[in-house]
């Protein structure tokens, strides 16, 4: 799918609303659940605006419609593992208008709530963005998570994935071989 440049993007996953047992097993800071939800509530709305993209690559949370109500932008959700009731890709590609790759192609992003090791056009520069790990793996090739846990629980807006994939070494481009 493809999108215009009209727009800020964000990505994210792994907000856990409500989910208590969350905080102890990835070391959140926060002293209760309602303190986790309404910090990440308001760190996302300081940064998204109201007609901003913002793509959730999952588990949202539990029970938690009208925490997401509160949330700025138009949400685009990948499905992830705690997700039961979301009805939502496991996968998107997605083209944003602007963004090209090294070759001056436009550059495929490949969202899931699950890391690959090998997505489409991975072997070509596409980016490959995840979350599920909480800040626990590696990124590989053009990949990273970009879930709340790797951000200080906020979003990340289309310049920092720009900035972090500068960072990566690319999977071996087979048509340079």
């Amino acid at each position: 799918m493809e999108y215009s440049k009209k727009f800020n993007y964000f990505f994210t996953a792994d907000t856990e609303f409500n989910h208590k047992n969350i905080i102890e097993y990835c070391n959140r800071p926060f002293k209760s659940v309602n303190h986790m939800n309404e910090s990440i509530v308001a760190n996302w709305n300081s940064v998204v605006d109201k007609n901003d993209i913002v793509f959730h690559l999952g588990d949202v949370g539990r029970d938690c419609d009208e925490l997401v109500s509160r949330l700025n932008g138009n949400i685009i959700f990948v499905k992830g593992g705690h997700d039961h009731k979301l009805d939502a890709p496991l996968m998107k590609e997605i083209y944003i208008d602007g963004l090209k790759d090294e070759y001056g192609n436009k550059r495929l992003i490949v969202l899931c709530h699950y890391s690959m090791r090998s997505w489409n056009k991975s072997h070509y520069g596409s980016w490959h963005l995840f979350g599920h790990h909480h800040g626990r793996l590696d990124s590989y090739g053009l990949s990273f998570d970009c879930g709340m846990d790797t951000n200080n629980f906020y979003s990340y807006s289309l310049e920092q994935i720009e900035s972090k994939m500068k960072t990566l070494k690319p999977i071996v481009d087979f048509r340079r071989n």
